[in-house]
């Protein structure tokens, strides 16, 4: 062979890495509980946009889904690429499971019609980005927009104001007197932390790693102690209350106020109609903290064509197909434009949602988030709602769980 012509083939070399292979399958794993499942026409779309790439998507159950895919690494039969959330990302980092397509995104025209903050908040803990978002919710505060007017009341854009408003609308309405609305729904039992936190972990130094134990942690604590013991704003319910209950509380008309994201939006409008809205948290002690609830997608490390894989990944967060992706869901596209036209749930809590996602959180990514979430929160919290300990000493229990 010529120099020449040596020189020819190292350019077309050069000119086609990166690409696909030709005639290549990208086995994908995901999970779908909606019935309405979109995947055969994602496919099938992807497929005559890139002809020689077949693409193998498998619906894994939810209950068993880190269970399989766990085991399919060890294995040695991982799929090419897969659904991932945030709390495995240390494991499958750990594991050497993941590849970094950090460059992958910078040379993708979709980057930029990313919703803000999103590749941030899916980074690693040693800088890599692994994932590429897919899906996202984040909490916000919903109220009753009729009860704030029959009040004069404006929606509160701090703590203090917060306090106020939620004194004023914890009322005996109908003169039997007895309470009959509250202020706030407050989900005293487990899987309240995101309540406490947009309370507590907005203050300036706190976190759940560092300054609980600050005078600014301590106050979050008995600020949230407060309204219950001294103001009366939470149904008396308030330590033994989870999900259901302060969904159900607000819908029924017994609350003004309370935390979740858009997954509860439609059932709040089919109950309440125009009188619910969304507002981000309230501003409390320098700063804003609210919980972010992810979905992202992955290349596994051991895929045999990762440039095939990638095509497919960003192809589910490429404006259009991230909508008819999401809408199988329940949950936001981390597309701008695909937000901008989204129908499946009224306007005013996407914009709720879009405008959180600045200051939104993932709780740290260690084992003892487990535990924190699991128990150590939530039995605390009760016991400083009935007076039994301190916030001080609550914040103490956190903060040494934290500092193991």
């Amino acid at each position: 062979m010529t120099f020449k012509k040596t020189l020819g083939f190292a350019s077309v070399l050069a000119l086609t890495a990166g690409l696909a292979h030709a005639d290549s399958t990208v086995r994908f794993w995901y999970h779908f509980d909606n019935a309405d499942n979109p995947m055969d026409d994602l496919v099938a779309a992807f497929e005559a946009e890139n002809p020689g790439i077949k693409v193998e998507a498998e619906n894994i159950p939810w209950n068993s889904y880190y269970d399989q895919l766990y085991t399919a690494i060890i294995g040695g039969n991982a799929p090419d690429a897969a659904m991932v959330k945030m709390f495995a990302q240390p494991r499958l980092v750990e594991m050497g499971a993941l590849e970094p397509i950090g460059a992958w995104i910078d040379a993708w025209d979709g980057k930029d019609g990313l919703q803000d903050n999103l590749l941030e908040l899916t980074r690693a803990a040693d800088g890599q980005a692994y994932y590429l978002p897919v899906q996202y919710v984040v909490l916000y505060l919903y109220y009753r927009p009729d009860m704030f007017e029959e009040l004069g009341l404006s929606v509160p854009q701090t703590c203090d104001e917060f306090r106020d408003a939620a004194r004023a609308l914890t009322r005996d309405t109908n003169g039997d007197g007895q309470i009959d609305v509250y202020g706030f729904g407050f989900r005293g039992a487990g899987g309240g932390h995101d309540h406490w936190g947009s309370f507590t972990l907005g203050r300036d130094g706190v976190s759940l790693t560092e300054g609980l134990t600050s005078d600014a942690g301590i106050a979050g604590t008995q600020f949230v102690a407060d309204l219950f013991r001294e103001d009366g704003v939470f149904p008396p319910s308030t330590p033994n209350d989870g999900f259901q209950e302060i969904i159900g509380t607000f819908k029924a008309g017994r609350t003004a106020m309370t935390i979740h994201h858009i997954g509860s939006a439609n059932g709040m409008v089919e109950a309440l109609g125009d009188n619910v809205s969304a507002t981000v948290v309230p501003e409390c002690g320098g700063g804003r903290w609210t919980a972010f609830g992810d979905e992202s997608t992955a290349i596994l490390s051991s895929a045999e064509d990762k440039d095939a894989a990638w095509k497919w990944i960003s192809f589910l967060s490429s404006a259009g197909n991230n909508a008819l992706f999401n809408e199988a869901t329940g949950q936001l596209p981390v597309v701008k434009a695909d937000t901008e036209t989204w129908s499946l749930h009224p306007q005013r809590f996407v914009q709720a949602t879009v405008e959180s996602l600045p200051f939104a959180e993932l709780l740290p990514n260690v084992p003892e988030t487990s535990d924190f979430v699991n128990t150590v929160w939530a039995t605390a919290m009760q016991r400083v709602l009935i007076g039994d300990i301190s916030a001080e000493q609550m914040n103490k229990q956190i903060s040494d769980l934290f500092s193991n």
